[in-house]
């Protein structure tokens, strides 16, 4: 399930949230302010409007511009998954200890 935040949701409006895929092998998203992680089976960002999980095979990023809120992806595209921010800070556990356990 895909969930997406609305302006309503997000009064401060930081900045244009836009994801394009091309054949499920490449694709370009806006709006990341930070990459938590990343490797060939995943890719998983925080972004304007809550955290980015991509999935998939081969994935590799061919650009990245934290300063423009950019990055280009390349590989087989399985699977796309937005989730609140605050879904990854359960328990007082921080980031970081949720994504070693």
């Amino acid at each position: 399930m895909v969930k997406m935040g609305t302006a309503d949701e997000h009064p401060q409006n930081r900045g244009a949230h836009k994801v394009s895929m091309t054949n499920r092998r490449s694709g370009s998203i806006t709006g990341v302010s930070d990459v938590i992680s990343f490797d060939i089976a995943e890719v998983l960002l925080e972004t304007e409007l809550g955290m980015l999980q991509i999935k998939g095979a081969d994935l590799h990023v061919n650009r990245l511009s934290l300063e423009k809120g950019e990055i280009d992806l390349e590989g087989r595209i399985d699977s796309i998954q937005y989730s609140e921010i605050s879904d990854f800070k359960k328990g007082g556990e921080s980031l970081l200890n949720r994504l070693f356990r």
